[in-house]
C-alpha cells in the first residue's frame, strides 16, 4: 500500500506543472474578460483571437455577460424546427447512437443542432446530459452567439470553421463552467452550413481532443447527408422523368425540397430568360432558384425573388409527401410575369366558374349543380362534401363566378398542405417580428387576399383544434388579427369550406369544433362519386380527349367498343380526376390513334376481369377456353392455372439469370407487369440478377 502511495505522489508531481499552466491560463483569461466586460483594457489582452472577436461581436450584440443560461425556444417551434431539419438528424442518427456509448462515463455529451444553433438532439453521457440541461445545454437551446454569447456552437457557426472554447473564454459567466468544440456541418450540393456538431462537458474533464472528434463526427455526418440526398435527387428526376411525358413541348424544370436546381430542359432555359431576362440566375445544378414559396423563400425579401406564376408550380411526391418542385413553363410564357397580388391565380378566370363547366347529365349530379345554382346568390358559407377527385374545386369555382362576388379574387387554400405552425400565418398573416423567421416587412394571409371575393378552404377537416376558435371568429365578426399584431383588419369575405371526410364524425370524436361545423354548414353541397353519375363516363372521355389532345399538340384518339365498354364498367375509385389521368395516359401513348383494352392501365384491367394481350390472366379474370385431348380431363381450377402461371415465371427467371428486363421480353409481359406478378406469387429475385 506504501508504494500505491508513493507513485500515486510521483504522478501528482509528474501532473503538477501541466495542472498549474492549466490554472494559472483559466486565472489569466478570466482577468482578461472581466478587464474587456468593464471595458477598462481591451488592447493586447492574452486570449487566442478568435476569442476576443467573438466576445467583440458579443458586445456588439448586447449580450449579458452575467447571463448564467441560454433562452430556450417553445415546444411546438422545436417540432416544427426538428421536421424541417429531419434530413440533417437522419443523416446524424447513426453518429449519435455511436455517441451514445462512446461518451458513457466520460462527463461529455454531443449535441446536434440547426445552422442558428438550436439544439436538435443530444446524447452522451446520462448524469452529464442532466446537468446540461441547467444552461440550456439540451433540445431547444439557443446558442448562437446573439443568443448565448461566445461558445463551441455559437463561435463555429460565425466564423464557418471548427472552434474550440475552453471554460473561462465563454462570454456569459453562467457557461464558464463549461468547455466546448463545435464543427459545422456542410451541404452536400452548395457547401452552405446546415447545422453544427458539438461536443461539449465540464471543464475539469474536458480535453482539446475533443475538437478533433467533434470534426471527425460532422465528417461523418456529411457523408451521411451526401448518401442520402443523392438517393433523393435520384428519385426526384425518376418522379419528373415519369411526369414529363404529360408535359410535351412545355419547359421543364426540377427542383429539391430547398428549391435547388436538378434539371432544366433547354425550352425551360430559353423561356425563363425571355421572362425574367438578367434576373435569372445560372442555371447551373445545385443553383438556388429565388422563388417565393419554394425552399423556403429562398432568394432575400419579396422583391428578389422569381414572380412565378402558381400554376407553373407542380409538386413533386415522394412517399406521400412533397420533397420536390416542377415547373412546367408554357411554351407560350414570354415576356415578366406580373408580380402582383392578382398575378397569382388564374383564379379570376371567369370562363372556368361556371355551373355549366361542370361536364355531365346524370340526376345525381344535375340534382346538386341545381342547388349549387340556388344557393351560389346568397351570402352564407357552403360547405362541400365529397370523395377525393370528385371536382369539389369546380362546384367552388362555380360558386363563386354565380355570386355576388363574382368580380373579387378566388383563393384556393388547402389546409392539409402546410406545417401545422404555418398554418395561421397563412390564414391570419403576420406582421414584422411576429416569430422567428418571420419576413422583415411581414406578410398578409388568405383572408386579406381573398377581402372582396371567395376564400376556399380545401381539406378544412385538416384545421387543428386550437386553430378552429380563430376562424369561427373572422366568420362571426369579419375582422381579423395579425399574428403579432392587436390592429384589428375587417374583411369581407364568402368563405366555402370543402372536405373529403364526415365532419359530423369528427365533431362526435371530438376533433372539430360543433359550433364551427354548424358555421360552416349553413349550407351544405355533397358532390356524388363518379360511380353513382350514371351516364357521365362517355361524356366526360369524350370531353377530357379533345382538351387533352390540344393541350399537349395532338389528335384525339378513338376508344374501341370494347375500351369504352370496360371503362364504363370500372367502378372508378379515384373519381374524376383518376378518369382524366387514364384519358391523358391514352392520349400520350397511343402510337395507332386507337385505344383498344391492352392499352388501358393494368390496374383498371385488373379490377374489370380482363385478359391482357401478354397472355396472362389476370386478377378476376375468367379463365381461357380449354380444348381438352381425346382423354377425358377435369379442366384446372383457378388454383391450378395460379400455379402454372407461378412456376412459369419462376423457370424464365431462372433462365434468364435473374435479368427482369429478359424475362419480361421472354414472357411477352412488361416489366411492371412482370413485377406485379412476384410480388403476387411471392417469388423473389435472384440475388446475382439484374433489373
Amino acid at each position: 500500500m506504501l508504494a500505491n502511495e508513493q507513485a500515486g505522489v510521483g504522478r501528482l508531481a509528474v501532473a503538477s506543472p501541466a495542472l498549474h499552466a492549466l490554472v494559472d491560463g483559466e486565472t489569466a483569461t478570466m482577468k482578461a474578460w472581466e478587464d474587456f466586460v468593464s471595458g477598462s483594457r481591451r488592447d493586447n489582452l492574452p486570449v487566442r483571437d478568435v476569442v476576443i472577436r467573438s466576445w467583440a461581436r458579443c458586445q456588439s450584440f448586447l449580450v449579458d455577460a452575467r447571463a448564467d443560461a441560454a433562452p430556450v425556444i417553445g415546444r411546438d417551434h422545436i417540432e416544427a424546427l426538428r421536421r424541417d431539419n429531419r434530413d440533417l438528424l437522419q443523416a446524424a442518427a447513426s453518429t449519435l447512437a455511436e455517441a451514445a456509448d462512446l461518451l458513457s462515463g466520460t462527463r461529455t455529451v454531443m449535441l446536434i443542432t440547426d445552422a442558428s444553433g438550436v439544439v436538435l438532439e443530444a446524447a452522451g453521457d446520462r448524469a452529464t446530459l442532466s446537468v446540461a440541461r441547467d444552461i440550456s445545454l439540451a433540445c431547444g437551446g439557443q446558442w448562437g452567439e446573439t443568443f448565448a454569447g461566445t461558445n463551441g456552437i455559437g463561435t463555429a457557426l460565425a466564423s464557418k470553421q471548427p472552434v474550440l472554447v475552453q471554460a473561462a473564454e465563454h462570454y456569459c459567466a453562467g457557461i464558464k463552467g463549461w468547455s466546448c468544440a463545435g464543427a459545422p456541418i456542410h451541404d452536400p450540393v452548395d457547401g452552405s452550413v446546415v447545422g453544427l456538431l458539438d461536443i461539449s462537458g465540464l471543464k475539469q474533464s474536458f480535453t482539446g481532443q475533443a475538437l478533433a472528434l467533434a470534426v471527425v463526427a460532422a465528417r461523418q455526418v456529411e457523408w451521411n447527408l451526401a448518401r442520402q440526398t443523392e438517393a433523393e435527387h435520384v428519385r426526384l428526376l425518376e418522379a419528373c422523368l415519369e411526369d414529363s411525358q404529360k408535359y410535351a413541348g412545355e419547359g421543364l424544370i426540377a427542383l429539391d425540397a430547398r428549391g435547388r436546381l436538378l434539371y432544366a430542359s433547354r425550352k425551360a432555359a430559353h423561356l425563363l430568360k425571355a421572362s425574367f431576362g438578367s434576373d435569372l440566375p445560372q442555371l447551373n445544378r445545385g443553383t438556388r432558384l429565388p422563388i417565393a414559396g419554394i425552399g423556403g423563400g429562398l432568394g432575400g425579401g419579396a422583391g428578389d425573388r422569381l414572380p412565378v406564376p402558381a400554376d407553373w408550380v407542380r409538386p413533386l411526391i415522394l412517399d406521400g409527401e412533397r420533397r420536390g418542385t416542377l415547373l412546367v413553363i408554357p411554351a407560350a410564357a414570354s415576356g415578366r410575369p406580373s408580380a402582383g397580388r392578382r398575378a397569382v391565380p388564374d383564379e379570376s378566370d371567369h370562363s372556368r366558374s361556371r355551373f355549366a363547366d361542370i361536364v355531365g347529365d346524370s340526376d345525381s349530379l344535375r340534382m346538386v349543380i341545381g342547388q349549387g345554382e340556388r344557393l351560389a346568390p346568397l351570402p352564407v358559407p357552403i360547405l362541400i362534401e365529397g370523395e377525393t377527385g370528385v371536382g369539389k374545386e369546380l362546384f367552388a369555382r362555380a360558386v363563386h363566378g354565380h355570386s355576388a362576388a363574382a368580380g373579387g379574387p378566388f383563393v384556393p387554400f388547402n389546409c392539409g398542405a402546410v406545417s401545422r405552425e404555418m398554418l395561421g400565418s397563412e390564414l391570419f398573416g403576420y406582421v414584422r417580428g411576429a416569430f422567428t423567421g418571420a419576413a422583415a416587412e411581414g406578410r398578409v394571409g388568405r383572408f386579406e387576399l381573398a377581402d372582396g371575393g371567395t376564400l376556399c378552404l380545401d381539406e378544412i377537416g385538416e384545421l387543428p383544434l386550437d386553430l378552429q376558435p380563430y376562424l369561427l371568429r373572422v366568420l362571426e365578426e369579419g375582422v381579423l388579427y395579425r399574428i403579432g399584431d392587436n390592429v384589428p383588419r375587417r374583411v369581407s369575405v364568402r368563405l366555402l369550406a370543402m372536405t373529403n371526410r364526415n365532419l359530423r364524425q369528427e365533431v362526435a370524436a371530438g376533433r372539430f369544433r360543433r359550433d364551427l361545423y354548424h358555421r360552416l354548414a349553413v349550407t351544405a353541397l355533397r358532390v356524388p362519386p363518379l360511380r353513382d353519375r350514371h351516364g357521365d363516363v362517355p361524356r366526360l372521355i369524350s370531353h377530357f380527349n379533345g382538351l387533352l389532345a390540344q393541350r399537349h399538340g395532338r389528335a384525339p384518339v378513338r376508344f374501341t367498343a370494347a375500351a369504352l365498354d370496360l371503362l364504363q364498367r370500372y367502378d372508378w375509385p379515384g373519381n374524376v380526376r383518376e378518369l382524366r389521368n387514364a384519358v391523358e395516359r391514352a392520349v400520350l401513348l397511343s402510337t395507332s390513334g386507337s385505344i383498344d383494352i391492352d392499352d388501358l392501365p393494368d390496374e383498371l384491367r385488373d379490377a374489370c376481369g380482363c385478359v391482357a394481350a401478354d397472355g396472362w390472366p389476370l386478377l378476376g379474370s375468367p379463365a381461357p377456353p380449354i380444348v381438352a385431348p381425346a382423354a377425358v380431363v377435369s379442366p384446372p381450377t383457378a388454383m391450378a392455372l395460379t400455379e402454372t402461371e407461378q412456376r412459369t415465371i419462376k423457370d424464365v427467371i431462372a433462365a434468364t439469370g435473374g435479368n427482369l428486363s429478359d424475362a419480361a421480353a421472354v414472357l411477352g409481359i412488361s416489366r411492371s407487369t412482370l413485377y406485379r406478378k412476384m410480388s403476387q406469387h411471392g417469388i423473389q429475385r435472384i440475388s446475382a440478377g439484374k433489373a
